[in-house]
């Protein structure tokens, strides 16, 4: 809006000529959304509580996370709002990708939210059924892959690129609808998954989101795109602000959500802030380099597949809880072992994703 506002302004007032620059909107995107999550944090949890709004613990789980139970969730909804307002301030509203983005990101928050509230509020253990949960999810993704495939308006926009190779670019055609609706619900569901400690999905998703906006900041930018051999994609640039926005947004909700929790953040973050990464590594033209960063997410749902596969097959388990973290938890790692580790192998995929950039 204030993008908007500027540009019918600045010819009266020249100095409104620097809000049309990424690096300065991204940067307020930044501040906007974690001032909002730290300002409105504390009164956020006490109305949470107030609704006792609290927290189920599996009694298979853990036993140290018994302590857990009542701990106000939904949480997510917060960093919802803060993204909302920041992106809307800082954001150019023109742009079909900020929409895009936006679109996943609330509409999995609306099924996350609907998820949370049977479980917490009417007390329904089941939630909102899983079938119903994956139809939803599918049929946004399906919306928002449809939206981005007949808009398109260059052929790199639907191909697939291969990492360290800058030459190599494969056309998916129809299939880029598939590989949309696998990104985007499989990273949704795989954040969600993550969510099971405190922090420990809420960290990785900063570094994530934060790597894709530099990616975005670099694609979106003809030079740099030439520069580093990778896909140019006009307007992805815009997504700059969204991801400062996330990140923001992110860390503030991680000053509540530190060990030992205050508040979690729910499926209504968890669903929506995964599918906001996988569209946006969608629409960057990073869905390798994407899964590779995300590899903390990724091995959680491998491990989850491989538990309930073996345990269906042999009647063995392989790990002794899933998600891996609880099996490290059941090994005797302490939980902030088990989350400062994992958020140190995401520093360390995020790097190695970012290093592509150069390395083709």
């Amino acid at each position: 809006m204030l993008v908007w506002l500027a540009e019918l302004l600045q010819p009266h007032f020249s100095a409104l000529d620097v809000v049309r620059y990424l690096s300065l909107r991204g940067i307020l995107g930044v501040l906007t959304s974690l001032s909002i999550c730290l300002f409105l944090g504390p009164w956020f949890i006490r109305k949470l509580v107030s609704l006792q709004i609290g927290q189920s613990v599996r009694n298979d789980g853990p036993q140290s996370h018994l302590s857990k139970q009542g701990t106000p969730t939904m949480g997510g909804a917060l960093i919802l709002f803060a993204i909302g307002v920041s992106v809307f301030l800082w954001s150019d509203l023109t742009n079909r990708y900020v929409w895009a983005v936006l679109f996943i990101t609330f509409s999995y928050g609306a099924i996350g939210w609907v998820d949370d509230y049977r479980k917490v509020v009417e007390k329904n253990s089941k939630g909102l059924p899983a079938k119903w949960k994956y139809f939803w999810q599918s049929t946004a993704a399906f919306i928002v892959a449809i939206f981005l495939y007949v808009t398109a308006q260059t052929p790199v926009e639907t191909q697939l690129f291969i990492p360290f190779f800058k030459d190599i670019a494969i056309n998916l055609g129809p299939a880029y609808l598939l590989v949309v609706y696998f990104v985007v619900v499989g990273s949704s569901n795989a954040v969600n998954l993550t969510d099971g400690l405190d922090g420990l999905a809420i960290m990785p998703t900063v570094m994530v989101g934060a790597a894709l906006g530099i990616i975005a900041y670099l694609v979106g930018n003809a030079k740099y795109a030439a520069y580093l051999h990778v896909p140019y994609i006009a307007g992805a640039g815009e997504l700059i602000v969204f991801c400062a926005a996330l990140a923001g947004a992110g860390l503030g909700f991680l000053w509540f959500n530190t060990y030992p929790a205050q508040v979690f953040m729910g499926d209504v973050g968890a669903l929506a802030l995964g599918g906001a990464l996988g569209v946006i590594a969608i629409i960057v033209r990073h869905e390798l380099v994407f899964f590779v960063m995300s590899g903390v997410f990724v091995m959680e749902t491998v491990s989850v597949i491989l538990q309930v596969g073996s345990f269906k097959l042999t009647g063995r388990r392989i790990f002794r809880m899933a998600p891996l973290h609880h099996h490290f938890e059941l090994k005797g790692w302490p939980e902030p072992r088990v989350i400062v580790r994992f958020w140190i192998i995401t520093v360390m995929l995020v790097l190695l994703g970012l290093a592509t950039l150069k390395l083709r």
